[in-house]
């Protein structure tokens, strides 16, 4: 078991680089699968998720090599369509390998996925997608059995721009026979990274990044490689930890127009904020303000991963912030967490009103999630006196060494193993 321990108080100061996205690379180590080659991925993140996913890969037959941020994927090796359960309740977005199997093999089966227990998140989507391109889906004893001697293109409209049904329904179109069209899919930037490699495989597929995207199916392709996009949402949670502790640093290996909600946000919270091609430049006041309701919406709003975060930044400025969650109905976990702080956090539904206090107190504390949990450390790094914070498995699911990246900048920050 380990902690974090972190002694607040300390401005945050210089440059950090930001590791390759956890949501594009995991869909896009499923979109191997669909190479019958070696695929080989730079900018890869080292993330518990990335290990999960690489060991599903393996149990599926592949061969996988790491080389510090290039992960190598040979999947001509693949002979089974089944993944246990105990792989699959190690990560949520698991379900993803689902569209990747049944096109390569024809069958699959999968138990339900594990992960964050941020309330529903039903899989229904994803499995309407694949059942309208003539998979037979039927579940049984907590399991997910699906087979479709051939899987054909169509129209497929989701109630809901889900990221994870738009990439399954992604997956199975590019090797089935006609043309997929969905209508209302997601928006976000790992759904274009995804369109991305997909192209590098030589599959027809446009329309990433707006609400209509269109796949032709494609035959084999034999390798590609692809170089994964920065993180945006670990983007945000460091520019939420400048903020929260009164830091000036500067991020690089970025993409800014990914994560422009987050840094208009920090703007009207009183930031100096300086967007370059590839950095952004935060330097954080005295003390920060409360700035317009923070509203979490499908990509292009505000993003839900980073609203944990900039919550946790909000802690002590003066004023109210309204925070209005619209996607994860438990999302405010890390709120009871806050009080332990000093924090005036009320909720109400899916409204959470903070108002800033003068001071916040190191206090031990549990993360409960992902994005909670580096919320909990941005705020202990603006807090005074020591924050021993436990649950850091949750963390490392999403965020490549934070602590060393935090140290960097000059936090009072250390990671400690006990037995």
């Amino acid at each position: 078991m380990s902690i974090i321990r972190i002694v607040g108080g300390n401005p945050l100061e210089g440059t950090v680089s930001i590791h390759g996205a956890k949501n594009s690379v995991l869909p896009i180590m499923a979109a191997s699968l669909l190479a019958e080659g070696e695929t080989i991925l730079h900018n890869c993140p080292n993330l518990s998720d990335v290990d999960a996913a690489i060991r599903i890969l393996v149990h599926l037959g592949c061969r996988v090599w790491r080389d510090g941020e290039k992960v190598a994927i040979d999947s001509s090796t693949l002979d089974k369509s089944e993944i246990p359960h105990e792989l699959m309740r190690e990560m949520r977005s698991s379900v993803i390998f689902l569209g990747a199997i049944l096109a390569r093999t024809g069958e699959a089966v999968l138990s339900m996925p594990g992960g964050c227990e941020l309330g529903p998140r039903p899989i229904d989507l994803h499995l309407k997608g694949l059942r309208e391109m003539g998979a037979e889906i039927n579940e049984e004893g907590g399991n997910i059995i699906c087979k479709a001697k051939k899987l054909r293109g169509c129209r497929i409209n989701l109630d809901l721009p889900s990221v994870g049904a738009t990439e399954n329904i992604m997956l199975a179109a590019s090797r089935c026979e006609g043309t997929t069209i969905i209508t209302n899919a997601a928006r976000e930037p790992e759904i274009w990274d995804l369109q991305n490699y997909l192209r590098r495989l030589g599959v027809k597929v446009s329309g990433a990044g707006t609400p209509v995207v269109t796949i032709e199916g494609h035959g084999p392709a034999q390798s590609a490689e692809h170089w994964v996009i920065p993180d945006r949402i670990v983007s945000a949670t460091y520019l939420a930890a400048a903020a929260s502790s009164q830091g000036h640093i500067l991020l690089e290996n970025v993409v800014p127009a990914h994560f422009s909600t987050v840094t208009d946000a920090l703007t009207e919270m009183g930031c100096d904020i300086k967007v370059g091609r590839t950095t952004v430049e935060i330097r954080a006041p005295r003390r920060l303000k409360a700035g317009r309701p923070i509203i979490t919406r499908p990509y292009p709003g505000f993003p839900t991963d980073a609203q944990p975060p900039l919550m946790a930044a909000s802690l002590k400025a003066e004023g109210t912030t309204v925070f209005v969650e619209n996607i994860f109905e438990n999302r405010y976990r890390h709120a009871h967490e806050l009080r332990r702080m000093g924090a005036d956090i009320k909720i109400e539904g899916r409204v959470a009103i903070v108002s800033g206090v003068d001071r916040l107190f190191g206090a031990p504390m549990t993360a409960t999630d992902l994005r909670g949990g580096a919320a909990l450390i941005v705020a202990a790094l603006g807090a005074e006196g020591v924050t021993d914070l436990s649950g850091v498995a949750h963390i490392d699911r999403g965020y490549d060494d934070i602590v060393g990246a935090l140290s960097s900048l000059g936090a009072h920050i250390m990671r400690i193993d006990r037995e």
